[in-house]
């Protein structure tokens, strides 16, 4: 059942046009994302939407200062949206339409790279949260679409890309975090 799933994907109240931009920039490259405008929904109205499209995950993008400022996981328990760590926060993104090379309508498989080491955990959790197989680079090239490839940039901030296969085009959406925060407070 969890690979026939699918994830919810919506954003805080009020989003701005980059917010909402973020977001069906998602859509286009993790498969089994289902996008929904939240309007005045509250959070377990999101988790009731989410079960009317047979969604068992929900990530929440949140706004900051007009941009993406956090994204946060969440699994559909018994009473409600359960908080999955960690939470992303966000330091920057570039949009798709800023990568002018490629056009992607939507993704038909992904996959999970890693440059470093020390990313090994955020590559698990990305892993198990979206049942997405991580793979090195070497063994991608033939058997999947796109790759959502973890590491650091210069200055030590995780960053998040998304490349086109088997030609290793950056696509976009890029995320880098300023900080990732593995204990819920919720």
């Amino acid at each position: 059942m969890a690979s026939s799933s699918k994830i919810l994907l919506t954003t805080s109240r009020n989003p701005t046009s980059g917010v909402r931009t973020f977001t069906h920039d998602l859509t286009r490259v993790i498969p089994g994302i289902v996008r929904v405008n939240r309007g005045k929904m509250s959070m377990d109205e999101v988790a009731e939407k989410a079960l009317e499209h047979n969604a068992d995950r929900v990530v929440i993008i949140n706004r900051w200062h007009g941009g993406p400022g956090r994204i946060e996981f969440f699994r559909i328990g018994v009473s409600g949206l359960v908080h999955v760590p960690p939470i992303l926060y966000v330091a920057g993104i570039r949009l798709q339409r800023e990568f002018a090379l490629v056009k992607l309508k939507s993704a038909l498989s992904l996959v999970i790279t890693q440059s470093n080491e020390n990313s090994i955990k955020i590559v698990d959790s990305s892993s198990k949260f979206f049942n997405l197989p991580v793979m090195i680079e070497k063994e991608v090239l033939s058997k999947h679409q796109v790759a959502m490839h973890i590491s650091y940039d210069a200055s030590g901030r995780v960053q998040i890309t998304f490349m086109l296969l088997p030609q290793k085009v950056e696509i976009g959406p890029r995320i880098t975090l300023s900080r990732v925060k593995w204990e819920s407070t919720k």
